[in-house]
Order: C-alpha cells, then structure tokens, then sequence
C-alpha cells in the first residue's frame, strides 16, 4: 500500500511538473518584452531615408542583437510634427501600446515656425506628465535651433528642454543631432534632414540614454 501511495505522489508531480513547462512553453516569447515608444518629428520618422536604414529601426535591431526578443520598438514619429500635434496624439498611443519608455524627440519643427518657448515647453511638460502617469519612464531628445533666429529665441528654445528634464527628473540628451547638424556630408540637400549615412551616428547618440533607461 505504502509503496503505492509513494508511485502515486511521484506519478502526480511529475504530471504537475510537465503541465507547469508545457503551459510556459506556450507563451508568447514577447509576453515580457518592453516597450519603446518613439515620439519624434522627421529626423526620427525617416525624412527622405529607406525605412529599414532610418535611425529608429537600427535601434530595433541592435536591441535584438543584444537582448534578442526582449524589447519592441513602436516608431510613432510623423514628419512635420510639433509638439501641439504630438499631444493630441499621445494618450491613444499610450492606450494602445503601453509603452515602458517614451522618447521625445520633439520641438524643432515649432522652433522653425517660431512658435513662443513658453507654449512648446508648456507642450513638452504636458507630453512628459501624460508618459509619466502612464507609468513610462521617459527620455527627452533636445534640439537647437539656427542662430539666425536670435540669440534670445534660440537660448529660451534650448532652456526648455533643461527645464522640463530637471523638472520631472528626466533624462536629457541636450542635442540629438550632435556630431550631425552643420557636416553637410551627413545631410540631405535640404540641410535639414540627416542622410542615410548619418543614421548610425543618430543611434549612437541616442542608445546610451535608451539603455539606461531599459
């Protein structure tokens, strides 16, 4: 009898075991991945660039080379965004892909409209607030703008970014485009928009921050 009960109790935690494997095998593999959500204007949509070679899906690669089937990058940035206009658009992102991090990559489209550094850094804390309550840690990209919108404008364009970052204990890259903006052999014809060579130097500025924040 005791030996009976003994087989029994073996046979039960052994079948016990294998339910427990087959039901994490059937898993999905992503079922623990983060997510990246990238909130970016043209430099970071791809602007004039294959999409396979824009900085972004670079970023999806590497991170499957180094954490493979770990994090999904989702790349919500439009060409001609502004800040107002990302706003609008972020609580449904937020909704849909509840994102782990958020990266803003954001603002120099409204510089080049000369839109008031009051109303953008007013955008930029709205956008960090919304990420931030969504439980997203956050990254904020800062860009300049051309000199020859005045030193006053570009240094209250810039002060920004300090502002928010510090404000809601952010990390800030200060400048996206640093090592790109102002080598013409990294940009399109426009000046404006990084080329495809200039996508790699892009990730390298950018992943450090994204990293550390993973």
């Amino acid at each position: 009898m005791q030996i009976s009960q003994s087989l029994n109790i073996v046979t039960l935690r052994k079948t016990a075991f294998l339910f427990i494997c087959s039901c994490l095998f059937l898993l999905p593999i992503n079922s623990f991945a983060k997510t990246i959500l990238i909130l970016g204007d043209s430099l970071s949509a791809g602007y004039g660039v294959p999409t396979e070679k824009g900085w972004v899906n670079l970023l999806q690669k590497r991170l499957n080379q180094q954490y493979p089937k770990q994090h999904r990058v989702v790349n919500a940035s439009v060409s001609g965004e502004t800040t107002s206009g990302a706003l609008a658009r972020l609580p449904k992102l937020l909704q849909t892909h509840k994102p782990d991090i958020v990266v803003i990559e954001l603002g120099g489209n409204d510089g080049l409209r000369g839109q008031p550094p009051k109303m953008i850094q007013q955008n930029l804390t709205r956008l960090v607030q919304l990420s931030q309550k969504s439980n997203a840690k956050v990254l904020i990209f800062g860009m300049k703008i051309p000199p020859n919108y005045g030193s006053a404008y570009s240094k209250a364009f810039e002060n920004n970014y300090r502002v928010v970052s510090q404000q809601f204990n952010v990390k800030l890259l200060p400048f996206f485009l640093e090592g790109v903006a102002g080598n013409n052999k990294l940009m399109q014809k426009d000046l404006i928009h990084p080329n495809e060579q200039a996508q790699p130097k892009l990730l390298n500025n950018a992943y450090p921050y994204i990293k550390g924040a993973l």
